[in-house]
């Protein structure tokens, strides 16, 4: 910019002693602070006066005294309509006799100038028409806030309010946020547990009937949506091991790698087909695949692999048959999988498995808390992939009848789908990103929550319509969201290492523009069971060493039975 505006530039505007009136939209005049020099296709740069800013800084409304700060909102009028920007960054420039501040905005969207008054109202996100070289820049009121963040014309929950005011309310679009998919991210410690527990929170209050399907894979919410909400962990889950689909059975009884591993995979195929077409539901079926969730029996499945191995002409080729078998037979024996694989769990029951995860009917507990914390590791991944094809597959296959849309939120969801595997992982991983792709069109929904954003596969994240941004503390993770968010918010986004804990930037379909939100306070009966430990405190407290271990050690051996 080789040339500023004189010392003199904005002495004919209304002298700054204006009295709030007149920056809030009253009847009075607004005064510029400042003036556009330069435009471009997403954003600007204006120059604003220092002594101005100074002024605008010590009133009363606490969004006109963040109006020339990195992440406030200005407003131009341009042809009878506002036009609304955000600060992205800010640089001081010196000119003769004065000190003048230059600003790097983003277009936000543009509502229109009641005449009389000068308020803004009827705000849409988008720019119709650009301002010129020269046009005055305004300072933002909480008035014209309330206008820009008004979510009365569509269904919305509110969460929170708008940074820096009290009384704005921030709301959250549940069609656009939820049709679209979401994701809340943010480093351990910030709140982000409790900011999940409250957005679902006010879904549930909105929706008592909707159908929630939430995997929580440390055991933290059911504290939080005990009252609310149908808690299932390995006591009373009893998720049938025949609704697993092929690749779902080899990632639990095949263990080989290689070409033994394809080996042992068409043998498992072979037996698992005939083994569901023993079944009477499985002979009523003219064309039954190895993946219909026919109920079979685990003894039927090892004696056709016996029968299988009976077969050959020489013991060197018993070794697949004997890998699987042995497999089938630990998995069977194991206590720790009697919540999948018990012998009881052999009936059609699958109606009724859906009907009690997906809360069909909800019976004003519209949430299901799947807690996969006592789940064996080994198959953690497998459980999770069971529940999320079965929330695809329900959705596909009632295509025609009165739709049931269903959100299915997964917790550490960088452990399920990390970062480039995806194509080449697990099951799960790509269960989850053909929900992240083509859900909505069937109408599930997806919300991820994950504290390490840059472990999570790049192609999932950036399907999801809305971002839910707070404190980053790894400069990594900040590079990852900032790349998957929309350029409009790159003012917001500088702001996620100097984010409070419960406040985040939120931008996307969710929200009218981007916006920063201070959480609402969960009551304590709502919270998840995800406080820090307290060293100061606990590390003071001695005696009943020997009866912690006794108690500790019998649960560790019965593995928590």
């Amino acid at each position: 910019m080789s040339e500023m505006p004189g010392p003199r530039a904005f002495e004919n505007a209304v002298p700054l002693g204006y009295g709030a009136a007149a920056l809030r939209g009253g009847s009075g005049p607004l005064t510029p602070i400042g003036c556009v020099t330069s435009v471009g296709g997403s954003g600007s740069r204006v120059l604003l006066d220092r002594a101005s800013l100074d002024l605008v800084s010590a009133d009363g409304d606490p969004v006109i005294a963040a109006a020339g700060q990195v992440g406030g909102q200005i407003k131009m009028r341009v042809a009878g309509a506002w036009l609304i920007a955000s600060v992205r960054s800010l640089s001081l420039q010196q000119g003769v006799g004065q000190d003048w501040v230059a600003a790097d905005i983003d277009f936000l969207g543009e509502g229109d100038e009641e005449r009389l008054t000068g308020k803004l109202y009827n705000f849409r996100r988008g720019v119709t028409r650009y301002p010129v070289p020269g046009c005055e820049v305004f300072p933002i009121s909480t008035a014209d806030l309330r206008q820009i963040y008004s979510a009365a014309d569509q269904p919305h929950v509110e969460v929170g309010h708008v940074h820096p005011t009290r009384d704005v309310r921030a709301a959250l679009y549940i069609d656009a946020m939820l049709g679209k998919h979401f994701a809340l991210v943010g480093s351990t410690g910030t709140g982000k547990s409790t900011a999940a527990a409250l957005i679902l929170h006010r879904i549930c209050q909105m929706a008592p009937q909707g159908h929630v399907v939430m995997i929580d894979p440390h055991g933290e919410y059911a504290a939080a949506f005990r009252h609310s909400g149908a808690i299932f962990d390995v006591g009373n889950l009893a998720m049938p091991y025949w609704l697993m689909n092929f690749e779902e059975h080899c990632e639990v009884f095949v263990t080989s790698a290689g070409a033994e591993r394809q080996i042992d995979a068409d043998i498992l195929a072979k037996c698992l087909l005939a083994a569901r077409a023993k079944n009477r539901l499985g002979q009523e079926i003219a064309k039954l695949t190895v993946d219909a969730p026919i109920p079979y029996l685990l003894s039927d499945l090892t004696q056709l692999i016996q029968a299988e191995m009976g077969k050959l002409d020489r013991a060197g080729d018993t070794a697949p048959y004997l890998r699987l078998k042995t497999k089938i037979d630990e998995v069977k024996a194991d206590p720790r999988y009697s919540f999948m694989f018990s012998g009881m769990l052999v009936a059609d029951t699958m109606a009724d498995f859906l009907a009690r995860i997906f809360r069909m009917p909800g019976d004003g507990r519209p949430i299901s808390i799947v807690d996969v914390s006592g789940v064996p590791s080994e198959i953690t991944a497998v459980v999770v992939a069971v529940l999320s094809r079965m929330t695809f597959d329900y959705a596909i296959w009632s295509r025609n009848e009165p739709q049931r849309p269903i959100l299915l939120v997964c917790e550490e969801a960088h452990r399920y789908i990390p970062a480039g595997r995806n194509e080449k992982g697990t099951a799960v991983g790509r269960i989850l990103g053909r929900i992240a792709k083509e859900g909505r069109k069937y109408g599930v929904s997806l919300g991820l929550i994950t504290q390490r954003p840059s472990d999570l596969e790049e192609g999932v994240l950036s399907q999801c319509g809305t971002i839910i941004a707070m404190r980053l503390n790894n400069e990594r993770d900040q590079a990852f969201v900032r790349a998957a968010m929309p350029e409009g918010a790159r003012g917001f986004l500088d702001a996620i290492p100097a984010l409070r804990n419960r406040e985040c930037i939120v931008c996307g379909e969710g929200v009218s523009i981007p916006i920063r939100v201070s959480f609402d306070a969960l009551e304590e009966s709502k919270r998840p069971a995800s406080g820090d430990p307290l060293f100061s405190q606990l590390w003071r407290d001695a005696g009943g060493e020997d009866s912690i271990l006794e108690r500790t050690i019998r649960r560790w051996r019965a593995q928590g039975r």
